[in-house]
């Protein structure tokens, strides 16, 4: 579909007519401390389903549920907000999927305001959650009330789906998914929890890289020693595990597993200078790794050490460690399977275990790589619609994190299109402290989501 310039001026005008009161609503959300892990109260979760539903309610649509699914372990999952708006007849139906809850708040002294009260500065909004992914709740009811200002409904059937467990997993998505397959069912699927390029340039997020983690564990003795009266035959289990994860990596910073596969390099880089700054990378600190730096990040495996189990040095003794333990995060390039991944990672420990230590995985989460095609009906409604927003091409990125219910999406509706979209940038420090969103740029996935909206109507 084609966006005249005066159809777009009209939907902007009443974006911006109604902005503050959908800035206004994202500061309400922000203030819930909706916390989905499992040591902070859930009454929190709760209230914040309850909010999100009544935007949506607001916004005009006319069926709104708070539903929830069993989790693995027979717990009930977190609510999710579920509302629908039929098709008309022949159109298509299009998912707009969001998330409520927000990752914990970490150290408050590492933040230079309260987690929970949103505060702006300039043309950022500070807050947990006030990016990830409050901004992306936002961006489907303000996109929903700005057709509405033009007297328009969408054109297409729309279900919103507002989950509430994503940060702690998502562990009753794919049940959720097989109780409600009905309600859910679309054609089309946004998926507003991802990034744009920069400020002032957007992007679709054609790429993701899926996940595999775990504990490896290294024991060398049946309880610890004297390390005056044995120490030297016998090298301490926390210097075993350190030598082990040294096997992991070149001395490039090559990811240096057999088995785990690269995927082709991405058509866009990502400068050096601005990698830097966007990860806080210390002057002289060298990068890893061979190749371009957006493939380093996108379709190369990574693996890193998010945790170690080990005698800390406030505690201390005299003696050799007799085991010790560290987590690892495995990321996965598009086109290699999670298990595949998994077990070409616990063929390299096993075989490279230090002085016939014994070396045990344990294996923790899994989830799947996400590609999505060049070229369909709805990647192009996007471009236009990206375009028209921003006044500039939307960009093809890939992003090293990983969501893995995208892949649950893709099988229980293996027909849909998925489009990732998002409302951060590099400077909005999702689920680091002084998390926020520009509000610039919220204004801009308004207007670009209720062209969206428009252009699949016409396709």
């Amino acid at each position: 579909m084609t966006h005249t310039e005066s159809d777009v001026a009209a939907l902007r005008a009443h974006v911006d007519e109604l902005f503050p009161a959908v800035q206004a609503d994202l500061e309400s959300l922000v203030r819930i401390p909706s916390v989905s892990a499992s040591a902070f109260d859930p009454a929190h979760v709760e209230t914040s389903a309850k909010a999100v539903a009544t935007l949506l309610r607001d916004a005009g649509m006319p069926e709104v549920q708070i539903l929830r699914s069993e989790r693995p372990d027979g717990e009930p999952g977190a609510p999710a907000v579920v509302a629908r708006r039929p098709a008309p007849a022949g159109a298509p139906t299009v998912l707009l999927y969001a998330h409520h809850d927000v990752q914990p708040p970490g150290d408050p002294a590492t933040w230079d305001t309260e987690p929970f009260e949103p505060v702006q500065r300039g043309e950022r909004l500070f807050g947990r959650g006030a990016a990830d992914d409050k901004a992306g709740v936002m961006a489907h009811v303000g996109a929903l009330r700005a057709l509405a200002a033009l007297g328009e409904e969408p054109g297409v059937g729309v279900t919103v789906f507002v989950e509430g467990e994503e940060e702690a997993g998502s562990p009753s998505f794919s049940r959720f998914l097989a109780d409600h397959h009905e309600l859910l069912a679309a054609d089309v699927i946004v998926v507003a929890d991802s990034t744009n390029w920069k400020v002032g340039v957007p992007a679709l997020t054609t790429s993701l890289r899926g996940l595999v983690d775990g504990v490896v564990s290294v024991d060398v003795l049946d309880h610890a020693v004297h390390s005056g009266m044995f120490g030297g035959p016998v090298l301490d289990a926390n210097l075993l595990l350190a030598r082990l994860l040294a096997t992991l990596h070149d001395d490039a910073g090559n990811v240096a597993v057999e088995g785990l596969t690269s995927a082709a390099e991405p058509d866009v880089d990502y400068a050096e200078a601005d990698f830097r700054a966007d990860s806080s990378v210390l002057d002289g600190v060298e990068l890893a790794g061979e190749g371009t730096i957006a493939g380093r990040m996108w379709t190369k495996p990574a693996i890193a050490v998010i945790g170690v189990d080990a005698t800390d040095v406030a505690h201390a003794s005299n003696t050799l460690a007799p085991r010790a333990a560290a987590k690892l995060s495995v990321r996965i390039p598009p086109g290699l399977a999670p298990q595949a991944a998994e077990d070409a990672l616990q063929a390299h420990l096993t075989a490279h275990a230090p002085f016939g230590a014994r070396v045990t995985w344990t294996p923790g989460e899994q989830g799947k790589a996400f590609g999505a095609p060049d070229d369909s009906e709805a990647m192009r409604a996007a471009r236009s619609a990206f375009a028209a927003a921003w006044g500039t091409d939307p960009v093809d990125i890939g992003v090293g994190g990983s969501i893995p219910f995208i892949a649950d999406l893709l099988e229980a509706f293996p027909e849909a299109a998925v489009l990732v979209t998002g409302v951060e940038d590099p400077d909005s420090r999702a689920h680091g402290a002084n998390e926020s969103v520009h509000l610039g740029e919220l204004r801009k996935v308004l207007v670009a989501e209720a062209l969206l909206l428009r252009g699949l109507a016409t396709r």
